[in-house]
């Protein structure tokens, strides 16, 4: 199979199922930011981590596979044929890893800024990327028919995130840095 079709250099791509859109279509943009979001996780994932990390972010990225084939497919009775979908199951798990790692963690006092150790950094990074996936769902989601678990699985998932990118800071010992408001420079 080639990889290249020269069918898209006129900004134009198939969705699953034949439909043809402009490669801005926002079926493309929100799978698109959750292709983005995988592309992350694969980075941290690379990174200096704990193996329960690694072993989690593998899950997470098959499951945004998922995620997004049904965002790609706009006929419900086609997704309807699915044999892997994400459901409350996937949600609950993500659920108990956020328990099961922030119960590790000191409790947060003070918002904290994005940073720490580049494997964390990278997490706030992709956090940030599942939060416009997000947003970019659930304006799909005002428009058309969707199922109801991508979105709460994408909430529940920049939360995860979020945990994963302390725990990542606090196994490789560097602590949170808090955000301490609008400082006055000194120059």
């Amino acid at each position: 199979m080639k990889i290249y079709t020269g069918f898209g250099d006129k900004g134009r791509t198939a969705l699953f199922g034949g439909q043809k859109v402009d490669k801005h279509h926002l079926r493309v943009e929100c799978y698109g930011a959750l292709d983005e979001l995988n592309a992350w996780l694969g980075k941290v994932a690379a990174g200096d981590i704990p193996n329960d990390i690694r072993r989690v972010i593998l899950t997470v990225q098959n499951e945004l596979f998922v995620l997004g084939s049904a965002i790609a497919t706009p006929d419900a009775e086609r997704r309807a044929t699915f044999t892997d979908r994400i459901d409350t199951g996937h949600i609950q798990a993500l659920e108990e890893t956020i328990d099961r790692l922030d119960a590790d963690l000191p409790k947060l006092k003070k918002f904290i800024l994005p940073g720490g150790v580049p494997a964390a950094a990278d997490c706030h990074v992709a956090r940030t990327v599942c939060r416009r996936a997000e947003r970019r769902l659930t304006e799909l989601a005002g428009r058309e028919e969707l199922e109801p678990d991508g979105l709460v699985y994408l909430n529940r998932l920049s939360d995860l995130l979020f945990v994963m990118a302390r725990y990542i800071n606090y196994k490789a010992r560097h602590d949170d840095v808090p955000w301490e408001g609008i400082r006055r420079r000194k120059d």
